[in-house]
């Protein structure tokens, strides 16, 4: 590899993260306030409302298409806030003694503070979150404060949710108790202009992915002890991307477990100076949160290392006492592996895991789930998978406990039944 095609790729490791968090702050903000309007009178442009929520309101299915891996445990509440004319107050209900969480990541993709039940519990709260050049007072009915590395900050909210009837509806209220204000309780929302099509995930081209980053950077500085690489010189941005773009997504590197399980992010707070995992996260698992919050253990290989596949019946038993340790829940995950969706199937269930009603255990206190096509009968603990077709799992644990952050967890193998 000759100078310029290193100095043109290193730029692009470093620097992806910051056009994927652009790219994402284009595709999931809104057009329209509810009550200031549309951010432009003219369709197609990029021009959209931050420092406003918007929600789901109820959990994903097998029709939604939007979201690859999605989760069935919770639905989200999402912002982006701009932090470049002054703090932002996160003003949250009481949550009761539901799960959520509002996690916090900076432009470069580092997951680096929280609001929710794990870090400042369930209460009523207001948090204020500032940029690094605010040096003012902070007012009094402030619960929490939280300063960011940069002025582009993404807010991505989950919260559990039961059913999609009646918990539902108690969740959306919940939802409709998020506001994003300034100091003095004015509506924070602000317009801005995204440049991006944020539905256009192909390899972007050097003079827009240029001009994204450049504009990035000077909101947000390179995280302290990293040395900007930026910019490459000219023309070295046109080989770079695809080498990188095409690289990245080919290159997984999961920390496996064992017994055909891998985790495919593994992150706390900051990703240090490991700038190809950061790019390789924010090209293939952007948005994801740190290991405290939750960690997600997928299997795409049964015991003996084969692909799993629905033409087959297989078992996951979890031996006594072994089940997975959470501080909050967990829940296993089935998708289709050609597209990485949810399976539709007649019993409607997508996910099966501790909340599920009439989980069953053996006499002797293990739990073993069933994983095929075809109903395997009364009393058997049963997740749908997709008829002769391959599939993968995801095994999601929510506050998980010391044993699985450790990595000292046996996670058991899944075996042919």
């Amino acid at each position: 590899m000759d100078t310029f095609t290193q100095e043109g790729e290193a730029a692009v490791v470093q620097t992806l993260p910051l056009f994927e968090m652009m790219r994402m702050r284009a595709a999931t903000t809104a057009r329209r306030h509810p009550r200031l309007g549309f951010a432009a009178t003219e369709p197609g442009t990029g021009m959209r409302w931050v420092n406003q929520f918007t929600h789901t309101h109820r959990r994903l299915g097998p029709e939604d298409r939007e979201v690859v891996s999605p989760n069935n445990d919770t639905v989200y509440s999402n912002a982006w806030l701009d932090l470049s004319e002054g703090p932002v107050v996160i003003e949250s209900p009481d949550m009761g003694e539901r799960y959520w969480t509002l996690g916090l990541l900076d432009a470069w993709t580092n997951p680096f503070a929280y609001v929710g039940r794990r870090t400042t519990g369930n209460r009523a709260q207001r948090t204020l979150v500032h940029g690094p050049g605010w040096g003012g007072t902070v007012p009094a009915g402030i619960t929490h404060t939280i300063r960011a590395a940069g002025d582009d900050v993404w807010l991505i909210g989950r919260i559990l949710v039961e059913d999609d009837g009646a918990d539902a509806e108690r969740v959306r209220a919940l939802q409709a108790g998020l506001r994003l204000v300034r100091l003095d309780g004015a509506d924070a929302a602000m317009r801005v202009d995204t440049v991006l099509d944020g539905r256009d995930t192909r390899i972007p081209a050097p003079d827009l992915y240029r001009q994204v980053v450049d504009a990035a950077l000077r909101r947000n500085p390179v995280p302290e002890g990293e040395r900007l690489a930026w910019p490459p010189a000219a023309g070295a941005l046109e080989a770079a991307l695809p080498a990188v773009y095409e690289g990245l997504r080919n290159a997984g590197q999961p920390h496996d477990l064992g017994g055909g399980w891998a985790i495919p992010v593994m992150v706390r707070t900051h990703w240090g100076d490991d700038l190809l995992t950061r790019s390789r996260i924010a090209r293939n698992f952007i948005g994801a949160l740190g290991i405290d919050e939750a960690m997600y253990p997928t299997a795409e290989v049964d015991a003996g290392g084969e692909p799993l596949d629905g033409s087959r019946r297989y078992e996951l038993r979890f031996a006594p006492g072994r089940a997975p340790k959470v501080g909050a829940f967990w829940s296993l995950t089935m998708y289709r592996r050609s597209d990485c969706l949810f399976v539709a199937n007649p019993i409607a269930r997508y996910s099966i895991g501790d909340r599920t009603p009439g989980l069953r255990h053996e006499a002797d206190g293990s739990l073993a789930i069933r994983l095929q096509a075809d109903d395997p009968g009364p009393g058997a603990n049963w997740l749908p998978a997709p008829r002769d077709e391959r599939f993968y799992v995801v095994l999601r644990l929510y506050q998980p406990h010391a044993d699985h952050l450790a990595l000292r967890f046996d996670y058991p193998p899944i075996r042919q039944a």
